[in-house]
Parts: C-alpha cells; structure tokens; sequence
C-alpha cells in the first residue's frame, strides 16, 4: 500500500479479535522503528514498556480510559480486547519534557502496526500510578501514553464534518464507528505566495 492509503488505514481501533494475539516481537519491532523518527534537540529520552501477555494486558486493561464521548461505554468487552501494550515514557534523567517526541513516536508505531495488519488506539487517559507499580518503574520513568493494539474487530468510517461542525465520534446500531473529519478547505487557510 502507498503512503496515503497507509494513513487512511491508520484509525483509532477500539475493539479488537482477541483470539488473534500479538507476538512480542512485532511490539519490539514497533518499538524499534522509533530509533528512527525525529527527536527534539536529539535528546531521545523516550522510553518503552512492551507486553503481549494475555495476564498482563488484562491487568493493564482497567487502567485506561477508552472514548470520552461514548458516555456509555467502559471500553471493550472481553474477547474485544487489545492484546498488546506498548507504554511510552519519559525519561527524566535525559530531558525534562518529551517535546513533541512521543507524538511522533506514536504515529510512526501505529502506522507501523497497521503496515503489518494490526491496528490500535493511542490513549492519554491513564492511572498512571498504578500502572507504574504495576510494571515496577523507577521514578525518573514519567508514562505519557499507552498504546493498545491488535487485530482490528470492528470498522471505522471516516464522514465528513455534519453542518453545525459536531466533532463527536458515535457507534452507529450497525456496529459501525462513524468519525467525523474537516474538509480539506477547512484546514487550508492559505497558500504563498498569494495569486
């Protein structure tokens, strides 16, 4: 696949087939593609915690937030569930802010995932203290995201901003995810020099 249909692939995936697992290996190899990407002054003071653990990802599952605006909705059901981790960290003995570092690592690890198959949800909604004892980490180790990943079990659409501009995203009663998204002339305020 080119490069644009890799982006559009690229969704937020809530609900995953957990009878298909992750291979720690691939996470790895994720992980890996970050050594990659840009990093603020070069400082590369992102760390990683990996897992695809059926025990662990269970127990890290109930400390994340999973969609804001479905207030209904406490993330997916079991058998719905991601079946790897990658946790993203600062590390505060290299640099005092990740700038926009983890961003950029989190794109570059999700475009990854979807390249082999996998899809996931970057998600800052996160008890991170628990989480922290959780997985034993030092205090200079400061979790910013986690991401949730597997084989994608639902499908997500892509619609056009509703008049009224509602940027909300809804599950519709076919199961389907609908996300609305800004025209492209919304988001083009100029070009230069002006004709």
């Amino acid at each position: 696949m080119n490069f644009r249909e890799l982006v559009e692939r690229n969704r937020t995936r809530r609900k995953f087939d957990q009878s298909r697992p992750m291979d720690e290996q691939v996470l790895v190899d994720l992980v890996e593609l970050t050594r990659f990407t840009p990093s603020g002054a070069n400082k590369q003071p992102l760390k990683y915690a990996v897992t695809a653990d059926p025990g662990l990802c269970a127990e890290v599952f109930p400390l994340l937030g999973w969609a804001a605006y479905l207030k209904d909705w406490n993330g997916p059901e079991e058998g719905q569930r991601p079946t790897g981790y990658v946790v993203v960290m600062l590390d505060k003995q290299v640099a005092d802010t990740p700038g926009c570092d983890h961003g950029i690592a989190g794109q570059t690890i999700m475009l990854g995932a979807v390249e082999k198959g996998f899809g996931g949800c970057i998600i800052a909604t996160v008890n991170r203290r628990k989480l922290a004892g959780l997985l034993d980490l030092p205090d200079h180790l400061e979790i910013l995201l986690v991401l949730a990943l597997g084989v994608p079990a639902q499908e997500v659409v892509v619609e056009a901003l509703p008049l009224g501009g509602d940027i909300k995203y809804w599950t519709g009663e076919d199961g389907r995810h609908h996300v609305p998204k800004r025209s492209l002339e919304e988001l083009l305020v100029g070009r230069y020099p002006k004709k």
